[in-house]
């Protein structure tokens, strides 16, 4: 049968999404989990790699798999196996021709500043702590700025397997909440390190000089690129 893996994990304890020897990762995490609960799987693909460090509360993942539980039953089974910073909230039975990467249509990220004075250890790993001034307004009209179809090359490492850089931004909205500001933004798809390096732009340049980046200009040209631990895969549609 063909699953859709609706997965949350805390990314502090992981060096990304995707499986490398000898290092502790989420897919190396599933695939140990998988092996538990299923007498043969495979075709495992996720919408979106994560870096080392960063969040996710709705990451998906699509697989075969059989001889195991019945789908309704599948993520008790699962995390009965998987360790207590991974957690499968859900498991679907999808079409044979779902595909968690390929299928998806927008995929939502959130970016989280902590803004207190004083430092929290609750959220030195689920945050980027970064008591000096700020400009709310002027990160708005960034925000805005980006929205709409650009070249992003600014915005990812200059050495790349990426060849399309353009990608649409359907929104991107900065929200204070308390003690935090937090950059919820959509796209069709996302470069690597992309809002991460969206966010430092934005923190050290102004909105001008940020849209001056949209129309394809060198990684060098854009600003810094903010620390894993402040982003989560929100949501990923289809």
């Amino acid at each position: 049968m063909r699953l859709k893996v609706t997965l949350e994990y805390d990314g502090t304890g992981f060096r990304g999404w995707a499986a490398q020897p000898g290092l502790r990762t989420v897919e190396g995490t599933l695939r140990a989990a998988l092996d538990k609960v299923f007498s043969s799987w495979s075709d495992l693909t996720v919408a979106g790699r994560t870096d080392a460090g960063v969040h996710a509360l709705g990451q998906v993942a699509s697989l075969e798999a059989a001889g195991g539980p019945p789908s309704e039953r599948a993520a008790e089974a699962l995390n009965a196996e998987l360790p207590g910073d991974v957690a499968a909230t859900a498991v679907e039975r999808v079409a044979s021709d779902f595909d968690a990467r390929r299928s998806a249509r927008a995929r939502s990220y959130r970016y989280r500043i902590y803004r207190r004075r004083s430092p929290s250890p609750f959220e030195a790993r689920r945050s980027w702590w970064y008591p000096r001034p700020l400009d709310e307004e002027r990160l708005v009209d960034s925000a805005e700025a980006v929205l709409g179809e650009h070249d992003f090359r600014a915005f990812t490492p200059a050495e790349t397997r990426h060849r399309v850089f353009v990608r649409t931004v359907e929104s991107a909205v900065w929200h204070r909440r308390d003690d935090a500001l937090e950059l919820e933004i959509t796209a069709d798809s996302f470069l690597r390190h992309m809002v991460r390096t969206l966010v430092g732009t934005m923190i050290e340049r102004s909105p001008d000089e940020l849209a001056a980046l949209l129309a394809g200009r060198d990684r060098a040209d854009a600003g810094s690129t903010a620390p894993p631990w402040g982003l989560y895969l929100v949501a990923v549609r289809y």
